[in-house]
């Protein structure tokens, strides 16, 4: 059942339960490419300001659409499936990893990368979770740049989810669902978005 009419409408929400955060000496962090979107919103309504952190999915050999693990700047993370073995073998998890990397160096040049967050908060926002690989691998790799403190903070997650604690200092998620398929599922509206449209957010300050 739907709850957000889009990302922006779920970007709403989830500013709501930020606004501790309102014009703090943090930045917001989203996801490439719909967590842009939502992150665009929660940082327009805090006067916040907005960046990417580029993470790239691991889809299974042969399933891509089914996630393994994820990878970010010199971080990879495998879900409880992608390290069991016989999931897949080192050497297909390694190919999967190649391809990958080309992508995110892709994305990486086109959004550019987060800079100026040492000593400051992050709030790593993606569009909701599925497996968390990706919201992991990002925040992992924030931690390797000094990161005083890192919000993760999604409009929509399982209710038995919670964050790595070794990468995340707090998890804000408005609507934490028992019953759980997809992230689609619960917006009206989840068209995939373009990297016309996340150049375009990242490129509009969020505060004018």
């Amino acid at each position: 059942m739907a709850i957000f009419a889009d990302r922006t409408a779920a970007g709403v929400d989830l500013a709501a339960g930020l606004a501790a955060w309102r014009g703090a000496d943090a930045v917001i962090a989203g996801i490439p490419r719909g967590g842009i979107v939502v992150a665009a919103e929660v940082a327009r309504v805090l006067g916040l300001p907005l960046a990417a952190i580029v993470v790239r999915k691991l889809g299974a050999p042969g399933q891509q659409e089914f996630a393994v693990g994820a990878i970010a700047d010199d971080v990879r993370v495998l879900t409880e499936q992608g390290g069991r073995i016989g999931a897949a073998t080192p050497a297909q998890l390694d190919a999967v990893e190649a391809v990958e990397r080309e992508e995110l160096r892709r994305r990486s040049v086109i959004f550019g990368s987060i800079e100026g967050v040492a000593g400051r908060t992050v709030i790593v926002v993606d569009d909701g979770i599925a497996t968390g690989a990706t919201a992991t691998a990002a925040c992992r790799s924030l931690r390797g740049r000094d990161v005083a403190h890192i919000v993760l903070a999604v409009p929509v997650a399982p209710a038995a989810w919670t964050p790595d604690p070794v990468a995340v200092d707090e998890y804000v998620c408005p609507h934490r669902q028992e019953r759980f398929w997809a992230v689609g599922e619960f917006y009206d509206d989840f068209a995939q978005t373009s990297d016309a449209e996340v150049v375009a957010l990242l490129h509009h300050d969020p505060r004018a």
